[in-house]
């Protein structure tokens, strides 16, 4: 397939109007690249790993495209939530392989001897309120489950299809991970002059458009054999809207 060539021999457009031939593979990044970087930001807590995992999303997305089918892997959309939910996984057991593998004797002693101080204190319960932060607490298994159902507004049928587990697994995964949110978020003591939590002080999902362009161009990349620059690539910012 060329760059910015026609997707086709995939019944239904992925792009989710009009046929299949007048899709153009720039169409299919520039209509679905805002939902995967809203997901990918959800699940790693900060835009540039989520612009990393969208780029990824959509290499892989390109080199597996010719294979999909309506029927057979489910809709488009399922299809992407699928992949970028097991790419962030993938992605966040590997960290932790890593960094169990790095954690030596001496600097685990080193680290348990080590007690913040007072104004690390005072800045650890400035961003307590933080929703992201509680979520960072959660294993990756929890926190997709519970962005999938209480952020992308999932059912448990969906998210299970998505992972491949049992309905079962996800009841349970949601459950536990709210369970550890509530108990996180119960820490969280109002200021002074505040009555309740009043919510993640962070604002809006950052401006997606240029993930859409880093995608593109990703794909890009991947056609003249030189993916290889994406590893720790990142995007400019993006400009006022």
């Amino acid at each position: 397939m060329s760059e910015g060539g026609p997707v086709s021999g995939r019944g239904e457009s992925p792009a989710g109007s009009g046929g299949a031939a007048s899709t153009s593979w720039e169409d299919v990044v520039t209509r679905h690249s805002d939902r995967v970087f809203r997901l990918a930001y959800r699940l790693t807590g900060n835009r540039p790993d989520a612009e990393d995992l969208t780029q990824e999303v959509f290499v892989r997305v390109f080199r597996s495209l010719d294979g999909f089918t309506e029927t057979e892997t489910g809709s488009f959309e399922g299809w992407l939530h699928r992949i970028t939910t097991n790419l962030f996984l993938d992605q966040a057991r590997r960290k932790q392989r890593l960094r169990f593998d790095a954690l030596s004797t001496e600097r685990a002693e080193a680290m348990a001897a080590s007690a913040p101080g007072p104004a690390a204190a005072v800045g650890d319960r400035t961003f307590d309120d933080d929703v992201e932060g509680a979520l960072a607490q959660l294993s990756p298994e929890f926190r997709v489950a519970v962005v999938l159902c209480d952020v992308e507004g999932m059912t448990y049928d969906e998210i299970a299809d998505i992972l491949g587990v049992k309905i079962g697994t996800v009841r349970s995964r949601i459950h536990r991970g709210r369970a550890q949110l509530r108990q996180a978020l119960a820490h969280r003591a109002p200021a002074a002059g505040r009555t309740r939590y009043a919510g993640p002080r962070t604002g809006p999902i950052p401006a997606v458009r240029t993930a859409a362009q880093g995608a593109a161009e990703a794909a890009r990349r991947v056609t003249t054999g030189t993916a290889e620059g994406l590893v720790g690539r990142r995007m400019a910012p993006a400009g006022p809207r």
